[in-house]
Order: C-alpha cells, then structure tokens, then sequence
C-alpha cells in the first residue's frame, strides 16, 4: 500500500510502501490459480479441483513465485476465510468455493438457515434489485450465515450493504443449497423477490 511521509523541515513529502504480508500475497495467487487460472502456471486441476501440492510448489517455483510447504501451510491454516483445504492425507490441496474453472466440489445438498446474508458494495444495490444476485464468473452466489460476516465481505467493494435473503423461502420453493467445508453457503442464483 503507497504511502507519504514527512522528510523533515523544507515541508517534502517522500512516498513509500507499505511492507507486503506474504501470507496475504500467497494467499490471492493461490485464490487466483486454484480458483481460475490453473493453467497460468501449467498446473491442472482434477474434477473435484484438487492438486498434488508437490506439483503446486515446483510449478510456482518454475514461475519465479517464492511459496514453500512452510508458507503454504501457514496459509492453508491461518486463513481466517478457510479459503483452501488438504486433503485428509495432506499431498494434495484445493480451494474450498469460488471457482470459475468447471470443476464438481462434491458437496451434497443442504438445509440453509431461514436467514442468510450477503454482503455487497452499496452501488450494486440497484442492479440487485433489478436482477438478484447472480454468481458471475464464479460457479455459485456465496452467502453467509451471519450479518457481520457478510458486512466484512461488502466492505472488501467498497460502503457496505448487506442483503438478508429469505432461504427457508428459496427452499420451500425447490432451490438447492450447498454449504462449502469452510461454512460459505452456496446457490445458483438469487432473484430479487427473496431478498430484503
């Protein structure tokens, strides 16, 4: 993040960056490779987006990205999203929703709350109300189970809003839920009659 700072006494600005986190560097490439772009890097997911975490370090190392097992761990773990997920033996990994790429998550319908939220940046309230809410490039809308978690993804676009979507609803009314191994709610689509 840039920055200014006051040199001293003629009154001169010198601008500067902010430190980068490599955790939080390491996690938006690994959202972006195992969520959209595998091929970036000449890696290949498998149907359920799974990848030999072996073959995930050496091609990054082969495109000049700095990611060992250590910081790869501490991603996984510290992530406060739960963005990714081993498998159970630890060898392979995965992010947990979001993705782009055509792959099956394997997860089983589920019963939602009556409530769920999402959380938006306040100039998409318009068009919301127009159209819904619609995935875009991503396979599913996402949406939360608490109010303050979806205000914490609206403040990511900008001034927050956050939508109560009315799920017992969509249910009664045959739309299929899904809840992803790190708690996000997932959906085809949202139209406008179900949210307030």
């Amino acid at each position: 993040m840039a920055g200014a700072a006051y040199a001293g006494g003629d009154l001169t600005l010198v601008h500067y960056r902010m430190p980068r986190d490599p955790i939080v560097d390491a996690s938006k490439l690994l959202s972006y490779i195992l969520r959209h772009r595998p091929d970036s890097i000449g890696l290949a997911l498998d149907a359920q987006g799974w990848t030999d975490v072996d073959a995930l370090l050496a091609a990054l190392r082969a495109h000049g990205k700095a990611i060992d097992r250590d910081l790869l761990e501490r991603v996984v773990a510290g992530n406060d999203k739960q963005r990714f997920a081993f498998s159970a033996d630890r060898l392979r990994i995965r992010a947990s929703q979001g993705h782009s790429v055509a792959i099956d998550l394997g997860l089983s319908p589920a019963q939602p709350p009556d409530l769920l939220y999402h959380g938006t940046a306040s100039r998409f309230l318009k068009a919301i109300k127009a159209s819904g809410l619609r995935p875009g490039a991503r396979r599913h809308v996402h949406l939360s189970a608490d109010s303050e978690t979806a205000r914490r993804v609206g403040a990511r676009h900008g001034f927050p809003a956050v939508l109560r979507v009315d799920a017992r609803r969509m249910r009664e009314d045959g739309v299929v839920f899904y809840v992803s191994d790190n708690g996000v709610w997932l959906t085809a689509a949202i139209p406008p009659r179900y949210l307030s």
